[in-house]
Order: structure tokens, then sequence, then C-alpha cells
């Protein structure tokens, strides 16, 4: 039987859009890059500002963000959900830190990231 390992976003911009979910998530962070990982990048021309793959680590399944060259064109297929205490105040917090509002619901809110990538964030179950 298989265990869920990584979720995997395409975005345009890795590292930004890795920053914004680690803010986002309770617990969790962007895999911080050692030494041997900065050389690893700059041998294929890239820097920890400009690598096409990031990954969130936290608590659950890590987040790993990879940049590809076509623009975010239609409804996501598939989508998180966050919940929150106080699910208004969440969505100010977000909003804050670059998300959109896209609609309102009785019990959660539909938000897009800085990408435009749908994502809710729901009252407490």
């Amino acid at each position: 039987m298989a265990t869920l390992r990584e979720i995997v976003v395409d975005c345009r911009h890795a590292p930004s859009l890795a920053r914004f979910w680690a803010e986002v998530l309770d617990g969790y962070a962007v895999r911080p890059y050692d030494d041997a990982e900065v050389e690893r990048l700059a041998g294929l021309g890239f820097t920890p500002e400009t690598d096409p793959t990031v990954a969130v680590d936290g608590p659950g399944p890590t987040l790993f963000f990879q940049q590809v060259p076509e623009p975010k064109t239609v409804k996501n297929r598939t989508h998180l959900d966050v919940a929150a205490t106080d699910r208004r105040d969440e969505v100010d917090r977000l909003r804050k830190l670059g998300a959109s509002v896209l609609e309102e619901f009785s019990t959660w809110t539909l938000m897009g990231d800085p990408e435009g990538n749908e994502f809710c964030v729901t009252d407490p179950v």
C-alpha cells in the first residue's frame, strides 16, 4: 500500500510560493539550503532565490513547489483546505501575505495564493 510523501504544486516562482505556504501553515518551513545544496544549485546555474524546485517541510506531508513554464489558466483540480480557529482573522492574515479572497461561504472562504492557486480556509472541525 502506498503512503503520501509529498504534495507537488506547479508554479511560476518556486521560492516565493514556498515562502508563502511556509507562512500559511503552522509548523512548516522552507527546507534549509546547506553548503552542498547551494554548491549543487550553482553548478546548475541557480541560487536559492532562483531554485526551480523548493520543499516546505512540516508535521504533515512535504509541500514541493516546482517551476513550470506554462501559466495557471484554469481552476485547480485539487486544492488544500486549511482550518483556522478564527477564520476571519486568518483570512486577514493571509491577505497581508499576498493571498486574495475569491468567494465567501458560511463555513469557509475560498482564496487564491499569490499565483492564483485556489485553497480554502475553513472553520475548525
